[in-house]
């Protein structure tokens, strides 16, 4: 495993020595996470009775300004752990019962994912892997990931170049989504779920709506029903809650209003997009953000 030197793994190509200090995204040479527990919160598909093993890495390449992630995204909180400890994570993992095994913005640690899921499966490691991601990837970096990937679970969060310039300071976010999203659905073209309802391969596309941004989330919508239909699966969600630094932007200032998230949920149905998830308007909470206590690393 070679830590870059000259790190292109995100859409920022920052060009970090890695060996020497830390990227874009807050990340050097030392791989680290956050949390490594089963998890009840994500689509029913993922998470079922069984919950899905998921892992927490530190650092993010986007920098949304309301993450609610922001301590272990934004703020470097998380354990420093070599790649057969994360190997070893894995394993436990799948020995506690879970659904799947869920890499949480994994982007800037790649190579040490690889190099740790080649060591779990050596060892008998073979649960279907999801990758939880914010939709900012290059499609070089996914290319490194196919037939270690299983599950594409996708943001999409904006078309707007303002909006995405001026939340998660990526006006280019967009263009380099969509073209990640194809690369997502070349890799695993159609949703294949197993006999008890858990996703096995596929591709979910997350919009999070978000307060006085109606206009843009019709446009994700029009893009979603712009793609081969049955190739994806749509989860709508309302659950944005004022974390952050949320409360500089004024829009952001608030949950979306019931009014606003129906709009959205009116337009997915309009364009056929039911066939997936629609979170409720009470899923709004903080309950959503798991405790980053270094629990399992």
């Amino acid at each position: 495993m070679l830590i870059p030197q000259h790190c292109t793994l995100c859409p920022r190509k920052c060009g970090a020595d890695r060996t020497r200090g830390k990227g874009v995204c807050g990340a050097d040479g030392h791989l680290t996470a956050a949390r490594a527990a089963l998890h009840f919160w994500e689509e029913p598909c993922i998470s079922g009775e069984k919950g899905s093993g998921t892992v927490f890495f530190t650092g993010c390449s986007l920098g949304c300004c309301y993450c609610q992630n922001y301590e272990i995204s934004q703020n470097g909180l998380g354990r420093q752990i070599p790649a057969e400890r994360l190997a070893e994570i894995f394993l436990e993992i799948q020995e506690k019962g879970a659904a799947n095994l869920n890499l949480v913005t994994g982007t800037q640690w790649v190579p040490w994912i690889i190099h740790a899921l080649d060591q779990a499966k050596a060892k008998g490691f073979c649960l279907p892997v999801v990758w939880n991601s914010s939709g900012y990837e290059t499609v070089e970096t996914l290319r490194l990931l196919e037939g270690y990937v299983d599950i594409w679970l996708s943001d999409v969060k904006y078309v707007s170049p303002a909006l995405s310039g001026e939340y998660s300071r990526a006006p280019d976010y967009f263009e380099v989504c969509r073209k990640a999203v194809a690369e997502m659905l070349r890799q695993a073209p159609k949703p294949i779920f197993d006999e008890d309802g858990y996703l096995r391969r596929g591709v979910i596309l997350r919009h999070l709506a978000l307060p006085g941004s109606r206009k843009d989330s019709f446009a994700v919508l029009d893009y979603m029903a712009s793609l081969p239909k049955g190739s994806f699966i749509p989860s709508l969600m309302s659950q944005y809650t004022p974390f952050y630094k949320a409360a500089e932007h004024k829009a952001l200032s608030r949950r979306i209003s019931t009014w606003e998230y129906r709009q959205v949920i009116d337009r997915a149905i309009d364009l056929g997009l039911t066939d997936g998830y629609m979170q409720e308007k009470s899923s709004a909470k903080e309950e959503y953000t798991p405790p980053f206590d270094l629990e399992g690393v």
